[in-house]
């Protein structure tokens, strides 16, 4: 859920409208040459990984759309980007700071628009299965704070139903040590946590390979597919 630096929640468009009971936010970025999936570069070149990218959060939004859950884009770069590619999909610049920073404030931008359930994904999971969010938000009835688990030590998706700052405060984020550290905040403030099933982001080539074997029908495993036996993968 990495991205460059953006708007404060307090300079949000105040023209976005009240958000459903339950929200999920996706974090994207522009996809630049040199600003989204260098971990796969090299064997794919700049233009390559880009395309790689858009591929997948227009994967990522389609999959997910219609379910009973509003999608909201937290977006970094260009808005007249997003506003082209996603025209009726509300959308909130992310903030400054560090990932942490921008969860919380994007948690704080949910909840002060009327959401009750809230949950935060990345664009780097296009084969997320969407009964998995499901679970996710089922889970947000008996619990405070949920998460899925990612293969790389992280989580792949983020839910609570308020905003509980501390969760993202002081993490080490881009290690393999977040998720350990997140569950044991949570058990230090008490705060109640569920996991449900895990998944993998693609951030590098064997988690490229690996899309294409799980899921051979997404697009994105398609197009990396084809990509890949381009540089002789």
């Amino acid at each position: 859920m990495d991205s460059v630096d953006s708007l404060q929640v307090s300079e949000i468009n105040s023209s976005i409208p009240k958000i459903a009971t339950r929200a999920l936010g996706i974090f994207a970025k522009q996809p630049l040459p040199g600003r989204v999936k260098t971990r796969l570069c090299p064997p794919l070149s700049g233009e390559q990984a880009a395309e790689l990218y858009r591929v997948s959060l227009i994967e990522t939004v389609e999959s997910l759309a219609g379910r009973d859950f509003d999608l909201v884009l937290f977006y970094a770069g260009e808005e007249a980007f997003f506003q082209s590619a996603f025209p009726a999909l509300p959308r909130i610049a992310q903030a400054q700071g560090g990932l942490g920073e921008r969860l919380e404030r994007a948690f704080e931008a949910l909840f002060a628009r009327g959401c009750r359930r809230a949950a935060m994904i990345g664009s780097d999971s296009p084969d997320l299965p969407a009964h998995l969010v499901e679970e996710a938000f089922a889970a947000l009835e008996r619990a405070s704070f949920v998460t899925a688990p990612a293969a790389d030590g992280g989580y792949v998706l983020v839910g609570q139903d308020a905003v509980h700052p501390e969760l993202f405060r002081d993490i080490p984020w881009s290690t393999p040590g977040v998720l350990a550290a997140t569950r044991e905040r949570a058990r230090a403030l008490g705060i109640g946590y569920r996991e449900v099933a895990g998944w993998e982001d693609v951030d590098d080539l064997p988690s490229l390979r690996r899309l294409v074997e799980r899921s051979p029908a997404s697009a994105t495993a398609r197009f990396g597919r084809r990509l890949l036996a381009r540089h002789g993968w």
